[in-house]
């Protein structure tokens, strides 16, 4: 259940309101009260609550019509109806049309207390099915593998930036396992109770990163039905990845530095400021200085992100680790019945290859290596690689030199080599890659590849 929950009660009744207010404070609760639904209205505009309290009949505004507005408005808030004998058939009314519950007057302060912490545990469990749908990828969670000094020491650091609420920024080449980090500080702070929520900033056009940032009002667009929270919403008290944030528009940057400073947004559509309080962390595979030098990326977004900033190093900087990881991912990709492992050659094959996707790219090859074995022992052929040999075949692979060559002439040379074998299928080439389909597209126009 969450800490420090937040509840509205709202009744024409102020006697009742205090006395409500004072019981539920005892309990560890934040409390806010208000005399009218057009102030309950107000409220739940301005601020993200937990549980609402709420009276039927009041002067101005009815309890119907919050819970219809609630009900509109899109809000997660639990609505617990307070009522009387004589309203029990209004009140089931009102569970029919969304409250979760209701009480009846004069109350138990047991029962009362009870259906409070059964609404927010619902809440709870609201969110988290939220998140599921999202699809926050949660793979290998907290499992780090890395027993080398470069590993050890951003490790050692994230733990000590776990204990800040300050905002970070996540170097690392792709396939590095920046997500994995940003999960791994969470779960090390003191929001790990609470979610933690991943958008991949180059994964959707900008109105559409806005709307999952920020939410949208109902009407705000042409297929805007119905009002939307925002992923900063339903972040609230946990924390927030931005994933390939270097690719934010110019545009929608503003909206997010406005956030950052001080925690406050507006719903696409919407009139009235929301304020939530996550942790953001970034990632980004480039080098975000040279970006804002070059103003494709804002300064002083730069600097409000990058309080902490780490540093993931390559796999080919991490020699040790990579029988370690190749180990790891053996296991998990193969059945405790049928265990596979790696001769010695291929042990040999893969601590001196390049990995240009890195920790992603070594993943992918086992998992293919796994298909491809016909034994228990994964052979060099399995492994699939490109070899000094095929290194230089004809046909539309693309020729590389012998001797040392640039990481981005071998950058160029894979991706060229990975379009060639999926036959330009530019989708299927970036999930093999690791990357999103625009990163992707940036880069072939980067290294200007061209289809033969």
């Amino acid at each position: 259940m969450s800490k420090n929950s937040k509840i509205l009660v709202c009744d024409d009744d102020e006697t009742l309101c205090y006395l409500l207010k004072e019981q539920l404070l005892e309990e560890g609760h934040s409390v806010d009260t208000v005399y009218d639904g057009k102030y309950a209205i107000e409220a739940i505009r301005s601020k993200n609550y937990d549980v609402l309290l709420l009276d039927l009949n009041m002067r101005e505004v009815s309890g119907e019509e919050v819970l219809k507005f609630v009900k509109e408005y899109g809000s997660i808030i639990q609505t617990i109806i307070l009522s009387s004998q004589s309203e029990m058939k209004k009140a089931i009314e009102c569970i029919k049309n969304g409250a979760y519950d209701y009480i009846t007057k004069p109350y138990s302060f047991e029962d009362l207390i009870l259906t409070v912490n059964r609404a927010i545990e619902h809440k709870d469990l609201i969110v988290t099915t939220q998140l599921l749908s999202k699809e926050v990828n949660k793979k290998h969670a907290g499992n780090i593998i890395g027993q080398g000094k470069a590993i050890q020491r951003v490790l050692n650091l994230s733990v000590k930036a776990a204990q800040s609420d300050s905002n970070i920024l996540v170097e690392g080449e792709t396939g590095t396992g920046k997500e994995l980090f940003a999960e791994y500080i969470h779960k090390q702070s003191n929001r790990k109770d609470n979610p933690f929520v991943v958008i991949n900033c180059a994964s959707l056009p900008d109105q559409l990163i806005e709307s999952e940032l920020f939410g949208h009002e109902k009407g705000a667009f042409t297929d805007a039905k119905f009002t939307k929270q925002g992923l900063v919403e339903i972040a609230h008290g946990g924390t927030l990845f931005l994933d390939e944030i270097g690719e934010l528009s110019l545009s929608l940057q503003p909206k997010l530095l406005r956030f950052l400073e001080n925690g406050e947004y507006r719903r696409i559509g919407g009139i009235t400021n929301l304020n939530s309080n996550v942790r953001v962390i970034g990632a980004s595979n480039r080098n975000l200085l040279e970006e804002a030098e070059n103003k494709n990326f804002r300064k002083d977004l730069l600097f409000r992100l990058n309080v902490i900033t780490l540093t993931i190093p390559p796999l080919r900087e991490r020699k040790e680790d990579i029988l370690l990881l190749a180990n790891f991912f053996l296991e998990s990709k193969t059945s405790v019945r049928s265990p596979k492992r790696l001769s010695i050659e291929s042990a040999e094959i893969l601590e001196n290859y390049s990995f240009t996707g890195n920790v992603r790219e070594l993943e992918h090859i086992i998992e293919r290596a796994v298909i491809f074995a016909e034994g228990d022992i994964i052979r060099p052929d399995d492994l699939n690689l490109p070899t000094p040999k095929s290194r230089k075949s004809s046909g539309n692979l693309m020729n590389i030199p012998d001797e040392i060559v640039s990481m981005e002439e071998l950058e160029k040379w894979h991706i060229a080599n990975a379009l060639s074998a999926n036959r330009w299928d530019r989708t299927q080439t970036a999930t093999q890659l690791g990357i999103s389909p625009k990163t992707l597209y940036t880069k072939i126009k980067k290294y200007e590849i061209k289809q033969n």
